[in-house]
């Protein structure tokens, strides 16, 4: 079998291979979303396809809504050309159970997916759904640097000023692009919509708003658009940027998952490496746990996402739970436990949670480092959430995510995972920022992790960063064996607040972590001695 809209017809076919099928007419509900479409997603990856459109499909299968979702990707054109369109925009959905078990699922709540890209019609068909007036929402996993219009030194990138210069017609960065969508909404009578970002940021919401005000008042300087359109962005009473938190391991897709799969029947589900270096496949695979808090401002109205497990709350509630996760509960443990995973060898994240020097790492990060400066949100608590992610999700041998992976744009990470606790403990009467020791460990690993070599000395590729060219340079003079080749290098890098979101020279905590970082050059097995070292004495 394969996977597309005819193959559904063949319900005994699926039903023996163990794959549940859409409860409803996916080509029904595809017509009359294209038609009057309600929400947009941007970020066709597999959060988007494991977790966010799966809560569509609940709705859709419980008779909940009468349309999907039209997903959006300004950025990696592969994603839609390879595993949306030979595939109707179908998708399988695995769960992977801790016990070794697996829910196969056919996700059909994609109506519609476009490559977007100002130069060609897929523009003009986007203009088209966003000058619908019924149209409700806007959404985003772009990830972190989606947002971002700066570069390291702080000066718009090169895409942006081009942006900028030419004006909403021909826009190619992300938030220019929405930006001008946003324009032709306006244009046709600025009805109004909600503008979701549901990436893992702390403020996200507010860092898409400024992104997207940005591009605006830039354009406005230059004629292309109205004063009136930049107030039309501004009020979120016509156009809102609730904040969100949202949590769900959707990993690499796995060998083991295809091969299962084409032990059931199921062809052509194998796995492809895009040209921006994006790894998906027409099936995600994907953890149980997830979690999904909305800041509930629709001007526009929105589809029952409550009814999907969505905790729809208020922005105090959803800042408040995404602190805990982003910045105590799991983010920084991922981050500290990748880029030392990879520099001590390892290839799976379960497998590193058997190794006692990096769970000491990361328990010290978040229940002893990280909890103090967590405001518990009322609709979950943060022992619990941690507890979860310790004890039960990350140790979870079936979900096959690796180190080098989560080590993606850890720059555009830091600042939030790390930076905020930082930040907390510098303005806290009570709490002492250089009493920190286990978040500067992670920084100067990080740091080590960025000369590509690991501990047996033996070179490895460092994972896609934004800022991976910038850094290498600071770094160039450093030798992964040789302290001495240390000569301060890192301290422009510790100043910067647009990387760790405060200057952690002016705190006091560079010193601590130039020492931590020189003592993770000492040759071959230091980053083994170094980790044991600051864990044991901490014991």
């Amino acid at each position: 079998m394969k996977m597309n809209l005819a193959s559904l017809q063949d319900k005994a076919g699926w039903e023996k291979a163990g794959v549940s099928l859409p409860q409803y007419d996916v080509a029904k509900m595809a017509a009359a979303t294209r038609e009057h479409p309600i929400w947009v997603h941007f970020g066709a990856g597999n959060i988007f396809r494991g977790f966010v459109a799966e809560l569509q499909q609940k709705l859709l299968n419980n008779g909940e809504a009468e349309k999907g979702i039209i997903a959006a990707d300004t950025f990696d054109y592969d994603i839609i050309n390879l595993c949306y369109h030979p595939y109707d925009d179908l998708c399988m959905v695995v769960t992977l159970h801790a016990d070794g078990s697996m829910d196969k699922d056919i996700m059909g709540a994609i109506a519609e997916s476009i490559a977007v890209n100002s130069a060609d019609a897929s523009f003009d068909r986007m203009k088209e759904i966003f000058r619908d007036p019924g149209l409700q929402m806007i959404s985003f996993t772009i990830t972190e640097k989606g947002y971002a219009l700066y570069d390291i030194s702080g000066s718009f990138s090169r895409v942006v000023l081009s942006d900028i210069e030419e004006g909403p017609a021909h826009a190619k960065h992300a938030m220019s692009v929405v930006c001008a969508l946003l324009l032709e909404r306006f244009n046709a009578g600025a009805a109004p919509l909600a503008v979701v970002s549901m990436d893992n940021c702390s403020h996200n919401g507010e860092k898409l708003k400024s992104s997207i005000v940005t591009v605006a008042e830039e354009w406005q300087k230059k004629g292309f658009v109205s004063e009136a359109f930049v107030s039309y962005v501004k009020d979120e009473e016509r156009v809102s940027f609730p904040w969100s938190m949202i949590d769900k391991i959707t990993p690499r897709p796995d060998k083991k998952v295809e091969e299962m799969l084409a032990s059931c029947g199921v062809e052509g589900m194998g796995p492809i490496r895009t040209s921006r270096g994006t790894f998906v496949s027409p099936f995600v695979n994907a953890e149980v746990s997830q979690y999904l808090v909305i800041e509930d401002r629709f001007p526009n109205g929105r589809p029952a996402l409550e009814k999907a497990g969505v905790y729809m709350t208020t922005r105090d509630v959803v800042n408040m739970t995404e602190r805990m996760k982003v910045t105590t509960c799991l983010n920084p443990l991922h981050t500290a436990m990748s880029v030392y995973g990879v520099t001590l060898g390892y290839d799976h994240i379960a497998k590193e949670m058997k190794d006692e020097d990096i769970v000491g790492l990361i328990t010290r990060i978040g229940y002893v480092e990280g909890m103090p400066v967590v405001t518990d949100p009322g609709i979950m608590r943060p022992v619990d959430f941690i507890d979860e992610v310790v004890k039960v999700r990350l140790p979870n041998p079936f979900i096959p995510d690796m180190p080098q992976r989560i080590a993606t744009d850890t720059s555009q990470k830091v600042g939030i995972r790390f930076g905020e606790t930082i930040k907390s403990y510098a303005a806290s009467d009570t709490l002492d920022v250089k009493s920190l020791t286990f978040i500067p460990l992670a920084i100067a690993g990080w740091f080590r992790y960025l000369l590509g070599v690991d501990d047996q000395g033996r070179a490895f590729e460092i994972s896609d960063d934004p800022l991976l060219p910038a850094l290498k340079k600071e770094l160039e003079t450093v030798v992964w064996n040789d302290p001495g080749s240390y000569k301060g290098q890192l301290k422009g890098i510790l100043s910067n607040d647009a990387v760790f979101g405060s200057d952690l020279v002016k705190l006091g905590l560079a010193e601590k972590i130039e020492g931590m970082f020189t003592e993770l050059l000492a040759g071959e097995g230091a980053v083994r001695r170094t980790l044991h070292k600051y864990v044991s004495e901490a014991k």
